[in-house]
């Protein structure tokens, strides 16, 4: 005990005599050019108003809302994003104790609450505010935004999957044998239910509602365990408890899917998609989120995150957004194809805003197999004053009908249907027309073709606009740009896997992530003199 005591005391004079080494300001020995000094002036600058409303009372002595902001930013910025890391580092790292200005060392709790209950209502208020602060400096142009999407895997284990269409045919097989347990219990027991043949919720409850009287009447006392006989009433209502009980959980997942095909147990958000990181090989699906950045200028100015599975039906929303909370508004929008369609083509149009967005069909057009198809539109010849189409062979391809589909989003576009006026002794039918089966041979069938002129015009008006030349710089720069802005997320900060679950939460996290994006991109700009440069220049061929 004695020497246990005789070290302490020795740790204790060591300990002062170190403390008065150190610098008394530990400002003193941070450079001038390090990013900390950028940031803790950047979120100075900063209305942070949205943050401090999320407390009930901030207590004195305590590290400020605005300085757990710094911490946790400067964290991610520094490619760390545990709160645990983050607890270690303001208790070791000088530029962590340089913003937390002598307050005390917030624990690691304090951190996740501050990321989940404090910043994530506000996290899309306070990621505008960043941007429109870059663009009121110059640094954001205003005028073209490049749009990419990712898909980052949740924090959800790979087999907690449900299935939307496993669980609507559980539960049709539930409802059957449950139509057929009704119909017994009226037969064995002298019960009468008027169901119609329909077996509804309240018909079950009515049912067991009655069991339980005839159990109370008869005097009938349940028995459990082993070498117990049960009774035809006790067995009734057990089944009937074990079929509500299924039925509650069939309905409550159902519910939870809603749109969905499928979600995580574990984070009810999250839902399966393939992933470009497929270790097995093997196209496994994980719970993910697909993340949709908006870039200008190298910083991303917008994101959003959502459960889709593709970026098609991503464009909208994410568009809608970033005009409800930014004070400036985008002239150009730029994407890939991954983004056509003819709702996002008519609702950019009506948003006064230009599209450069890629056809889908745009790289397989260069190629001979498609410039040599004479089944495809674009390969016929067409009549404009007529409204008709010619095919190889010199036969007309008339208008049949006008049909309405309907998408996923409820979208309805228009389709006119073209059918050649007779296909017989043609000889390039094989050619033409794909496809051959019994029902419908092909010796029988005639050409039909499905325009969408509405989409047509769009993607006509689109092509124009890419091929420009400055559609190349555009699409060059969303290339950079964009999924650059991936790569360095993914790649250079290493994260590739969510820390908190629900789409809130993930939404914050991801917002830390663009911010702390935009804090390195702003000070790599600044030191190599790159400030208010926005696109990369075409190359000029020698």
């Amino acid at each position: 005990m004695t020497k246990h005591i005789n070290l302490h005391k020795n740790y204790t004079v060591n300990q002062r005599f170190y403390q008065l080494k150190l610098p008394l300001e530990i400002d003193c020995i941070i450079p001038d050019n390090d990013s900390v000094r950028l940031l803790s002036q950047f979120v100075e600058e900063m209305d942070l108003e949205d943050l401090y409303s999320t407390y009930s009372r901030i207590r004195e002595k305590q590290a400020t809302p605005r300085q757990m902001l710094k911490i946790v930013l400067y964290s991610y910025m520094n490619h760390s994003f545990s709160s645990r890391a983050m607890q270690t580092s303001c208790q070791r790292d000088i530029n962590f104790m340089y913003l937390l200005e002598n307050a005390p060392v917030p624990d690691h709790a304090t951190f996740a609450r501050f990321r989940s209950i404090h910043f994530a209502p506000c996290a899309e208020k306070i990621m505008a505010k960043m941007s429109d602060f870059l663009y009121d400096i110059g640094e954001i142009s205003g005028n073209a935004i490049f749009i990419d999407g990712t898909k980052i895997e949740a924090c959800a284990n790979k087999y907690t999957f449900v299935w939307k269409k496993a669980v609507t045919k559980n539960q049709a097989k539930l409802l059957e044998k449950l139509a057929d347990f009704v119909a017994d219990c009226e037969e064995q027991y002298g019960i009468e239910l008027v169901y119609q043949n329909v077996v509804k919720l309240k018909h079950l409850k009515k049912l067991r509602k009655k069991l339980y009287i005839l159990k109370t009447d008869g005097k009938i006392e349940f028995v459990y365990g082993c070498g117990k006989r049960k009774s035809p009433l006790q067995r009734s209502i057990e089944k009937l408890d074990e079929y509500l009980e299924k039925l509650k959980e069939y309905t409550q997942k159902v519910h939870i899917c809603g749109d969905r095909n499928s979600f995580s147990k574990t984070d009810h958000d999250a839902t399966f998609m393939r992933m470009k990181e497929d270790a097995m090989g093997n196209g496994q699906l994980k719970a993910g989120y697909n993340v949709q950045h908006g870039v200008d200028s190298e910083y991303i100015t917008w994101l959003t995150v959502g459960p889709q599975s593709t970026d098609t039906t991503t464009l909208k929303p994410f568009l809608k957004r970033m005009e409800m909370h930014l004070k400036f508004k985008y002239e150009k929008v730029v994407a890939d194809a991954g983004y056509e369609s003819e709702e996002n083509y008519a609702y950019l149009e009506r948003n006064g805003q230009l599209a450069f967005i890629k056809p889908s069909n745009y790289e397989i057009s260069k190629t001979r197999k498609y410039k040599t198809d004479i089944g495809r539109i674009e390969n016929m010849e067409y009549h404009e004053d007529g409204d008709y189409y010619i095919c190889r062979d010199g036969r007309r391809l008339e208008v049949c009908k006008n049909i309405t589909r309907k998408s996923k989003t409820g979208y309805r576009s228009v389709k006119t249907i073209y059918t050649c006026e007779n296909c017989s002794n043609c000889p390039y039918k094989t050619s033409c027309i794909k496809g051959n089966n019994a029902k419908t041979p092909l010796k029988g069938r005639v050409k039909n073709l499905e325009v969408a002129k509405i989409f047509n015009q769009y993607r006509k008006d689109t092509l124009e606009r890419i091929q420009s030349k400055e559609g190349c710089q555009l699409r060059m720069n969303r290339s950079i740009q964009a999924e650059g802005s991936f790569g360095e997320i993914k790649q250079d900060m290493g994260f590739r896997r969510f820390l908190c679950k629900g789409k809130q939460n993930v939404l914050a996290e991801s917002i830390l992530l663009a911010m702390a994006h935009n804090i390195n991109k702003l000070h790599n700009k600044i030191q190599s003199e790159r400030t208010q440069t926005h696109l990369y220049p075409l190359k000029e061929a020698a």
